[in-house]
C-alpha cells in the first residue's frame, strides 16, 4: 500500500461513492467489520483510501470488489460517484450462494403453496373467515 499521495477517511469515501445514504451510515459500515482494505480488515471509520487501494465489502447480500481510482471533495451524482472506483468483481456474486439458484416456490395450487386470494379482493368475509376455520379444524382432526 503506497503511503504517500493524497488520501481520505474510508466513511467519507464511502459517502461520496455512495455506498453509504449518510455518513453516518458509512462509519458504522466502516466499524462494523464488513470491510477490508487491500485484505486488512477495516475497523475504523478513520482508516485512509488512496487511489490504487482495493476496497472489499459485504452490502445488501453482495460482495463487492472495488479499485478505488479517484477521491471526491464533494458528494456529487450518481453517475459521479461511479468515477471514483472500477469493479474488479461480478455486479451478481452474492453471499453464500457460489453460483446456486435460488429453490424454486411451489405453484399456486401445489401442496406447500401459500393461499391466494384475488387482488383486490379485500378483506375475508365472515363467510371466508368460517371457511377457513372450518377448512383448518377438518385437516388438523386428520392427523
Amino acid at each position: 500500500m503506497d503511503k504517500s499521495g493524497p488520501a481520505q477517511r474510508i466513511d467519507k469515501w464511502l459517502w461520496h461513492a455512495r455506498f453509504a445514504r449518510t455518513r453516518t451510515l458509512a462509519a458504522r459500515l466502516a466499524v462494523s467489520g464488513q470491510l477490508r482494505l487491500d485484505r486488512a480488515r477495516v475497523t475504523r471509520a478513520s482508516a485512509m483510501v488512496r487511489p490504487g487501494n482495493v476496497l472489499t465489502l459485504a452490502l445488501g447480500g453482495h460482495i463487492h470488489i472495488l479499485r478505488i481510482t479517484a477521491l471526491a471533495e464533494r458528494r456529487g451524482s450518481a453517475a459521479d460517484a461511479q468515477l471514483l472506483y472500477d469493479r474488479i468483481d461480478a455486479p451478481a456474486q452474492r453471499l453464500g450462494t457460489a453460483g446456486q439458484r435460488p429453490p424454486a416456490r411451489p405453484a399456486a395450487g401445489e401442496a406447500g403453496a401459500p393461499a391466494r386470494r384475488p387482488q383486490g379482493a379485500g378483506r375475508p368475509t365472515k363467510k371466508d373467515r368460517r371457511a377457513l376455520k372450518a377448512f383448518i379444524n377438518r385437516n388438523f382432526s386428520e392427523m
